[in-house]
């Protein structure tokens, strides 16, 4: 393994701006890539700013959206000239509750959230990957495909698994790669722009405990992961070491593998 794994590669990470995408793209800069970090916050070009000696932008972007997915790989292919790895890092559940609380509006919400910034970026960089003869995508998923309180995010990172699987397995014959990690429940440091801005209540708050504890009960180490523990095993996947691996989702969860 090479400290400089990504050296001459350019890479895309969404979701940059904070925890995991964050932590990734300025861990790929550190290792040699040109990155393009890519959120719906403006602070995200401060972030890309901490990458010193790296040759890094920010790109504020609307990823819920087809529009900002396409603007965003245009900015990248005109601004490095190509795009090598796509890192996909958007979503997150907004809210913990029971199904049956869900309201219409909420699940359509965490569907846009989860699902369609995979489905919107992956369609938008292949143009490119198949212009330049190759590429790789790595979606970050989760493993909360099986768990309570958020049946649509789950609903949600099951389709980005099928879609990985899929797109891995028709866009192979064209040298495109596309993986998937999926996480488990993460220690972060505080969101500077909450999932959910209008905040929890009391009754809220209790189902988010529930859930909390169903995820910590159910690794194997009981106990959450950390940032590094996670972007750590997305970045393999990103790199040339995962050269002959394609369609896998790699559960990064303690051994609960969702």
């Amino acid at each position: 393994m090479s400290a400089r794994r990504f050296e001459g590669k350019v890479m895309v990470v969404t979701g940059a701006a904070q925890g995991i995408g964050r932590g990734v793209a300025l861990r790929a800069a550190a290792e040699g890539a040109r990155v393009l970090f890519v959120d719906r916050a403006a602070f995200v070009a401060e972030v890309a700013a901490e990458a010193t000696g790296a040759d890094t932008a920010g790109f504020v972007a609307d990823l819920e959206t087809y529009e900002g997915a396409a603007s965003a790989m245009a900015f990248a292919v005109e601004r490095f000239g190509r795009i090598d790895i796509l890192v996909n890092g958007v979503g997150g559940a907004i809210r913990m509750r029971p199904y049956a609380e869900f309201e219409p509006a909420q699940i359509d919400a965490e569907i846009r959230r989860s699902l369609m910034p995979t489905l919107y970026a992956c369609h938008a960089v292949l143009p490119p990957m198949l212009a330049q003869g190759g590429g790789t995508i790595v979606n970050v998923s989760s493993n909360a495909t099986r768990g309570i309180r958020r049946v649509p995010y789950s609903a949600a990172k099951g389709g980005v698994n099928a879609m990985t699987q899929s797109l891995a397995m028709e866009y192979g014959e064209h040298n495109i790669r596309v993986v998937a990690a999926a996480p488990g429940g993460t220690a972060a440091p505080p969101r500077r722009v909450p999932r959910n801005a209008a905040g929890d209540n009391a009754q809220e708050k209790q189902w988010m405990e529930e859930a909390v504890k169903q995820v910590t009960e159910s690794t194997w180490f009981k106990r959450y992961g950390t940032l590094d523990e996670q972007i750590a095993p997305i970045l393999f996947l990103a790199s040339d070491e995962a050269g002959y691996i394609t369609g896998a989702v790699l559960p990064v969860a303690g051994g609960d593998n969702g």
